[in-house]
């Protein structure tokens, strides 16, 4: 989908959004005339941090809404200065953060009646999952099954990212895959 230069530009984008971030304490902006007209179309994107092994802040959105240049920079700001899970990434911190960027195609809804249903329309290690329950919404990336390989598992945490009980049903539920690309 990308070259890996544009991978490059995108990830270059997502530092300098967090340095900028650590140092004038507010989001950079952007010029868009400055970037490739590939980097201009509007996707949904995620952004994840990881010190080490452990995630140190993830942040996106499954709806296209804004130019990926824009979506990425955006993404890796609220992801390390406002994920909710963690406090605000600091300077010491920044310098072993290793970046990811995730490229969402778009979400297809699922017909489904059980949870066997909803688990045998998704693809371990391919789809990313949404699922939705009252104004209980929660996603997965496909990078989640590294560390969920069972479909079971993968459903179980999701539900409770979610706030959905272990043995209620989503309401909703969609698929997605995703380009996933680190430092």
């Amino acid at each position: 989908m990308l070259t890996a230069e544009l991978e490059k530009q995108l990830l270059t984008v997502a530092r300098n959004s967090i340095k900028y971030g650590l140092e004038k304490k507010e989001k950079i902006r952007l010029t868009l005339t400055d970037y490739p007209e590939t980097l201009r179309e509007i996707r949904a994107t995620f952004v994840t941090l990881n010190i080490g092994s452990a995630l140190r802040g993830c942040i996106g959105t499954t709806l296209a809404i804004s130019p990926l240049v824009i979506s990425v920079s955006d993404n890796a700001y609220a992801a390390a200065f406002n994920d909710p899970r963690f406090p605000s990434l600091n300077s010491r911190e920044f310098e072993n953060t290793r970046i990811s960027v995730s490229i969402l195609t778009p979400a297809e809804g699922i017909t489904f009646a059980s949870e066997q249903q909803l688990l045998a329309q998704v693809r371990p290690g391919i789809d990313g999952l949404i699922i939705e329950k009252g104004n209980n919404k929660a996603t997965f990336l496909p990078a989640v099954w590294e560390s969920l390989p069972l479909a079971k598992d993968f459903l179980i945490h999701l539900k409770q990212k979610a706030n959905i009980g272990p043995d209620q049903l989503p309401e909703r539920a969609w698929r997605y895959q995703s380009v996933s690309f680190s430092e």
